[in-house]
């Protein structure tokens, strides 16, 4: 992997407010990790990216969390994030899936094709999974899983771009080199 462009923020380093931003996030989630770290360097930076979980606890109840796992690993693995996609593969093997073989419910299918609009640029939404949605899901629960999955392209960007180094809890869940994702 690169070099990072920006090392992640120390708890040595950390301003007052980057402190208390930092420790807002413990509370909730129990863990801060590199990209979050680097992402410190900005507090209002941190802030937009950790909405990213306000989302997540909006469209995890809606659609399940496995499917949103799925949603997620389908973003990051087509935009070759390592850091994201090796987190979604985690919790994927972490349940018992094979990331690599796993049979999709048709919940996890039509967010799989949304995942992969994502990954194209977000031109073309297939007509036939988007009926699909419309069918199923109110107007609000749609736009939260947009957001949400266009939070997700950022946060796969971010990581291409800066490279921040890979959280040591995530290194044994590399996809291998010889597998597609």
């Amino acid at each position: 992997m690169p070099e990072a462009l920006i090392r992640p923020l120390p708890d040595t380093a950390f301003t007052p407010e980057q402190t208390a931003a930092y420790d807002r996030k413990i509370a909730r989630d129990g863990r801060v990790t590199n990209m979050q770290r680097t992402l410190l360097h900005s507090v209002p930076s941190f802030d937009a990216y950790i909405g990213w979980y306000d989302l997540r606890d909006i469209v995890v109840p809606v659609f399940g969390e496995r499917a949103i796992w799925i949603f997620c690993h389908t973003i990051s693995a087509g935009t070759d994030c390592l850091i994201c996609s090796t987190f979604f593969r985690r919790l994927l093997i972490d349940a018992g899936l094979s990331p690599e073989t796993y049979e999709p419910s048709e919940t996890e299918r039509l967010l799989e094709s949304l995942g992969r609009t994502f990954v194209a640029g977000g031109h073309g939404v297939d007509p036939a999974t988007w009926s699909a949605l419309r069918a199923g899901y109110t107007d609000e629960q749609l736009v939260a899983l947009v957001s949400f999955g266009g939070l997700m392209v950022a946060n796969n960007l971010f990581n291409n771009l800066l490279n921040p180094p890979l959280d040591e809890y995530l290194h044994d869940y590399r996809k291998p080199a010889s597998v597609d994702a």
